[in-house]
């Protein structure tokens, strides 16, 4: 087996993931997080399809159930709180209640991969690739804390702005699709008293501006979802979380339903986290012996609902394919693409093509009940069939 030694950039979910299925086939792996501890907060994730059989495989399929967010349904209100509509069956965030799959809290499933990987994976936190250089042999990383190491493959798994894509593919833009919308997701209090509920709320005017809650950790507080249009992108500062508590303000200004509570929680929040909805394409998802895995290299915004499945499916093929080639890089990469391009391009576009639909149907609808119905019921069949239309194979 050649090429053991393995830089691993992220260690939210892609990156644990693959560490974890890296060293059980025998290679040495380092995972570095520009985050100084595993973040926290985060919205609600699901690994769905496809993604539970890889959990299982992990063996840690029966904790995650045991974590799940336990939800038992969902409410849509108008300006007054009045109820416009409701259902035991799906939720917004996790879908249909019936099925088999698991709705976490994102920063849960981050915790428990990586504790799956305690004692065996190398991280470093509080640190980043600065600049990286690769020859026939080996790559040669510089972090921002001046440590210097040598690596014989490269995988960033460090999402939407990954910065592993951005010193080998380009910068971002050249490789982003924005779907025209902004969310930001925090941790508050549970002020509505939901009892394993969410509740959704869309603000006059039309358009997706508006919030969810829903109450987590047995209820003991909430997480909150900030929604609003922005047909350009927004131009801010990604370090500066406070400018970023003001766009949404600003966005979301009015007395509508608890919407000036829910911005006031907003800008307590610790764990605040605003970005776009957006994709990434990229024609080749390696480049020598440096290649991307997850958000970083085919993120199909949250408007899939298939983030962190993909994440857990693509380390399970990057990991097999690499071990199957006996580390053969070249072979590796080009198997794990072609075993996933199609999968990925099918929820990419299940994506957008449901946001059209949900606006353009939305915009139609009588009255705000049947508007609330588009919202939540828009896309189901075809988003089952897309999940459903991969299984993973053995390796």
């Amino acid at each position: 087996m050649t090429n053991t030694k393995i830089l691993i950039s992220g260690a939210s979910i892609a990156g644990p993931a693959l560490a974890h299925w890296l060293t059980r086939y025998g290679y040495t792996v380092t995972v570095v997080e520009r985050a100084p501890a595993p973040r926290p907060g985060g919205q609600a994730v699901d690994v769905r399809g496809p993604a539970l059989d890889v959990a299982e495989r992990m063996g840690i399929l029966d904790t995650l159930r045991a974590h799940g967010t336990g939800m038992r349904g969902m409410s849509v209100v108008d300006a007054d709180g009045t109820e416009i509509y409701r259902t035991e069956d799906r939720t917004v965030s996790g879908g249909d209640l019936d099925s088999p799959d698991v709705e976490i809290l994102r920063d849960d499933l981050a915790r428990i991969i990586t504790e799956a990987t305690s004692g065996e994976v190398e991280y470093l936190f509080g640190d980043s690739i600065a600049a990286l250089e690769q020859d026939a042999d080996e790559v040669r990383v510089v972090f921002e804390s001046g440590l210097e190491r040598t690596f014989d493959l490269v995988v960033g798994a460090d999402g939407l702005h990954s910065n592993t894509r951005r010193l080998v593919f380009g910068p971002t833009e050249r490789f982003i699709r924005d779907l025209g919308i902004s969310m930001a997701v925090c941790t508050v209090p549970n002020f509505l008293g939901l009892d394993h509920w969410q509740v959704m709320h869309q603000m006059p005017g039309g358009g997706m501006r508006g919030a969810m809650v829903m109450s987590a950790r047995g209820n003991t507080e909430a997480r909150a979802y900030l929604m609003f249009d922005t047909p350009e992108p927004v131009d801010y500062d990604r370090r500066d979380v406070e400018g970023q508590k003001e766009i949404v303000a600003r966005a979301l200004a009015g007395d509508s339903w608890e919407m000036p509570r829910l911005v006031e929680y907003a800008r307590a929040a610790a764990d605040f986290h605003l970005d776009s909805a957006a994709q990434i394409h990229l024609d080749s998802w390696s480049r020598g012996r440096v290649v991307l895995l997850g958000d970083a290299g085919y993120c199909g915004s949250p408007m899939s609902g298939q983030g962190s499945s993909m994440a857990l499916i693509g380390a399970y093929v990057l990991a097999g394919e690499l071990a199957a080639a006996g580390g053969d890089h070249r072979a590796a990469f080009a198997a794990y693409e072609k075993e996933l391009r199609d999968y990925t391009r099918a929820n990419q576009e299940m994506a957008v093509v449901n946001l059209r639909e949900r606006r353009a149907q939305a915009g139609q609808a009588e009255d705000a009940s049947a508007a609330a119905e588009i919202l939540v019921e828009t896309g189901v069949d075809e988003f089952t069939q897309v999940v459903a239309s991969y299984s993973v194979k053995d390796y």
